[in-house]
């Protein structure tokens, strides 16, 4: 099983690439949409880690980056709203950890990239063409 550390760093790496391109742009703050299958309570811990690993990159939530959370407590049928939601919200990146999330974010936007992280098969969960030409707008990692 991957650390929660390894994960949440790698996570941030993931999104800081396409954000760090435009970071001089003065006054410019991002908005990333966060949508787990699980409930806050349960993720603080990751959420502190994700938090802090944005912040030693420079990314500061209310400063230049703004996080919309989404927590479905265990509910995943709550998943297809909230990306349909966050998709609204033109989110400049959706990071969902689990498969279920991830794959209610990309029914539901062609256009913003998603992050996940999969410990099954992406390919056979049709979150991505291949592992070596993954296409469209998912990417992450698997083990």
């Amino acid at each position: 099983m991957m650390d929660r550390r390894i994960f949440l760093a790698t996570v941030a790496g993931l999104l800081l690439t396409p954000l760090s391109a435009e970071a001089q742009q003065a006054g410019k703050v991002y908005r990333i949409g966060y949508m787990s299958v699980v409930s806050r309570q349960s993720a603080e811990p990751l959420m502190v880690i994700f938090l802090r690993a944005l912040g030693d990159r420079g990314w500061i939530e209310g400063r230049n980056l703004l996080m919309e959370w989404r927590w479905a407590d265990g509910k995943a049928e709550r998943l297809s709203g909230f990306a349909a939601e966050l998709a609204k919200l033109n989110v400049d990146l959706i990071v969902a950890p689990q498969s279920d999330a991830a794959l209610a974010a990309k029914r539901a936007t062609l256009t913003i990239p998603i992050v996940h992280v999969v410990a099954g098969d992406p390919v056979a969960d049709g979150l991505v063409m291949s592992l070596s030409h993954p296409g469209g707008n998912v990417t992450g990692l698997c083990s």
